[in-house]
């Protein structure tokens, strides 16, 4: 069992900056991946920006280039610092963790998601 707590989300204008941060009940080293989704509404969820338990990360194209996931190891927390925010940014955000429980099993955990309005 994986609890992920979220913050660091709320109403900034276009242009502007936000970190996001999750902080895991368990060790992030030994999660196979954790990663950020967003929701806007009347749309799929998206994956915005993950990173693996070697510290490779991946990037929708739409962010790139604005946002970064990073992680503190020592602190169990991943974070998404998300620069030049447009208003299309503007969705709620869940932080989401794969953990791998053997070779043909994982399940994802989700944390209860943050809202992140970008106003233009």
């Amino acid at each position: 069992q994986v609890q992920l707590v979220e913050s660091g989300g709320g109403l900034v204008q276009a242009g502007g900056s936000l970190r996001l941060s999750c902080a895991a009940s368990v060790r992030i080293f030994s999660i196979n991946a954790m990663g950020w989704y967003r929701q806007a509404p009347g749309k799929q969820r998206e994956l915005v920006a993950g990173i693996t338990r070697s510290g490779s990360t991946n990037y929708a194209d739409s962010v790139k280039g604005r946002f970064t996931i990073s992680r503190d190891i020592t602190k169990n927390t991943v974070y998404l610092q998300m620069n030049s925010l447009k208003p299309e940014d503007t969705a709620v955000y869940y932080c989401n963790a794969n953990v791998q429980y053997s070779r043909d099993s994982s399940y994802d955990y989700w944390g209860q998601g943050t809202q992140v309005t970008v106003s233009s």
